[in-house]
C-alpha cells in the first residue's frame, strides 16, 4: 500500500507545462482560480520545436498581457534558400510581411523558439503566484461526484474540482480516460528535430537541401540566438550529416528528438470532470504551424468556462468546450495533413487562424451587423476615447459594446456571443463591462 504524503485542495489541476498547459494556467490564475500545474519532466524544455506563433495566437497573448515579451523573443520568418550541390537560389518565405491594421494588429506569422514562449508564460504565471512543479508525474485518477482525486508520483494525492490533461501526444491523462486517437500516420519515415550551432553558415536565410541523405535537410536560424533548428530524417549522427551537406562545422548539438508525422485526434474532449487540450487531444504533422497554436486556443476556450463552472455556472458550459473546439481541431488537422502531403508552401490567411469561428455554437446568437458576426473573433480597433478594443477586452469578464441600436456582447475569450438590442448586465457569472463605441 502506497502512503499518501500530502493532500492539496485545488480547483483545477493541469498536467503538462507546455504552451497549452501554461496558457490555461495563466488564464485561470488571472481569473482567481486556484490552479496547480505539474510536469513529469525534471526541468523546462530547451528546444525550439514549436516555433511558429500564428496571428490569432498573438492576439490571445496580447489579451493575456504577454505579447510584448513574446515579440521581443521572436522575429519574422526568413526567406527559404534551396541548395542543390554547388548551386542555390532564394525562394519566398513561409511568413508574410503585411503592415498591421487597426483591426488586425498582428498580421504576420512570428518565429519564436518554443522554450522562449514557455519561458514568457512561466514568468507571467509566477507573477500571478503559481509555479510549475517539475518532476511531478501523473499516475492515475478517480472521479467523484464533487471532484477528482489524482495520484501523482512520490505518493502525492491531489483533490481538485477539474483535471485537464495538456501532457502531449503520449498523454497519460488521455490513456487513463481510455480515449483513443483516430486518424493515421502521415508518413512512415521517422523524422528528427533539434537545435544545433553551425559555424560559418549565413543566418539571413532558412537553408534547405531537398536531396540530402535520407531526405530533406533544413537549417532555420532562430531569432536572437546563435543556433539553428535542424529538421531531417532521423540519423544517428546529425552533426555529421549537416557537415557533409553544408560544408560547415557543427560546434554543438543542443537538443535532438525524433517523431513520426501523425494526423490523429480524439473523438471526445471531456470525460466527466476530466478534459483534454493540445497535443493530448490532437496530433498534427509539422506543416502550417497549427499544432501549438490550436493547443493554445483550446486552453483559451476552456479557461473562462472552467472559471464560470466554478462560480456556479451550468454544467452545459463545459460541454460547449468540446462542441466548439472539436470541429475546429478536425478542420485544422485536415489542413495540416493536406499541406504536408502536397508539400505545399501556402500559408498566410490559410493558416493564420484569424478566420476560425464558433458561428454554429449554441453560445452564438443574433444577426450580423456590418463585418461583425456572432461567433467570430472580435477584431481590434480604436474606441472614441482612444483605447484599443483589445485593451478593453483584457479584463476577465464579458464586454458589451454599444454601436447605435446594436449591442455586441463579447465573451471573456474575445469572441462575439451575440448581436442584438438587448442590454446584458451579467455573463459567465460576472458583471458585464459596458462600453459605448
Amino acid at each position: 500500500m502506497r502512503m499518501i504524503r500530502m493532500v492539496y485542495e485545488q480547483e483545477v489541476l493541469i498536467v503538462g507545462a507546455g504552451p497549452t498547459g501554461l496558457t490555461l494556467a495563466v488564464d485561470l490564475a488571472r481569473r482567481g482560480v486556484r490552479v496547480r500545474i505539474v510536469d513529469a519532466a525534471v526541468e523546462p524544455s530547451r528546444g525550439s520545436r514549436g516555433k511558429g506563433i500564428q496571428p490569432r495566437t498573438q492576439e490571445i497573448f496580447d489579451l493575456l498581457g504577454v505579447m510584448p515579451e513574446i515579440a521581443k523573443a521572436g522575429g519574422l520568418y526568413q526567406r527559404l534558400r534551396f541548395h542543390f550541390g554547388p548551386f542555390s537560389f532564394r525562394g519566398g518565405s513561409l511568413g508574410t510581411r503585411h503592415a498591421p491594421t487597426a483591426a488586425t494588429p498582428y498580421p504576420n506569422l512570428l518565429q519564436v523558439p518554443q522554450f522562449k514562449t514557455e519561458g514568457v508564460l512561466r514568468a507571467r504565471l509566477a507573477e500571478l503566484g503559481v509555479s510549475v512543479e517539475y518532476g511531478r508525474r501523473f499516475e492515475s485518477f478517480v472521479q467523484r461526484d464533487d471532484g477528482v482525486e489524482v495520484a501523482l508520483s512520490e505518493g502525492v494525492l491531489v483533490r481538485c474540482a477539474y483535471l485537464v490533461g495538456c501532457d502531449g501526444g503520449r498523454s497519460a491523462v488521455r490513456k487513463a480516460l481510455g480515449f483513443g486517437l483516430v486518424g493515421s500516420t502521415v508518413e512512415d519515415k521517422t523524422l528528427l528535430v533539434g537545435d544545433v550551432k553551425v559555424e560559418g553558415l549565413s543566418r539571413e536565410d532558412w537553408h534547405v537541401w531537398p536531396w540530402a541523405r535520407g531526405g530533406m535537410l533544413g537549417l532555420c536560424p532562430m531569432p536572437h540566438s546563435d543556433f539553428f533548428q535542424v529538421t531531417c530524417a532521423k540519423v544517428e549522427d546529425v552533426a555529421g550529416l549537416i557537415e557533409s551537406v553544408s560544408k560547415c562545422r557543427v560546434t554543438e548539438v543542443l537538443t535532438s528528438s525524433s517523431y513520426t508525422p501523425q494526423a490523429r485526434m480524439v473523438q471526445r474532449y471531456r470525460g466527466g470532470r476530466v478534459f483534454l487540450a493540445g497535443d493530448a487531444a490532437h496530433l498534427h504533422p509539422p506543416t502550417g504551424g497549427q499544432g501549438l497554436n490550436t493547443g493554445v486556443q483550446d486552453a483559451w476556450n476552456l479557461g473562462w468556462k472552467l472559471a464560470w463552472a466554478l462560480r456556479g455556472g451550468p454544467d452545459s458550459i463545459l460541454d460547449s468546450y468540446q462542441a466548439e473546439r472539436l470541429p475546429v481541431a478536425a478542420a485544422v488537422l485536415n489542413l495540416s495533413r493536406t499541406l504536408y502531403v502536397n508539400r505545399s508552401l501556402k500559408r498566410g490567411a490559410l493558416t493564420n487562424q484569424l478566420g476560425l469561428h464558433y458561428r454554429e455554437s449554441a453560445l452564438s446568437s443574433g444577426a450580423p451587423v456590418g463585418e461583425l458576426h456572432p461567433g467570430d473573433r472580435m477584431p481590434d480597433g480604436r474606441l472614441p476615447n482612444g483605447q484599443r478594443v483589445f485593451d478593453v477586452l483584457r479584463h476577465p469578464g464579458a464586454t458589451l459594446l454599444s454601436r447605435g441600436d446594436s449591442k455586441v456582447l463579447v465573451r471573456p475569450d474575445g469572441y462575439i456571443a451575440r448581436i442584438g438590442r438587448d442590454v446584458v448586465d451579467h455573463y459567465a457569472g460576472l458583471p458585464v463591462l459596458r462600453i459605448s463605441t
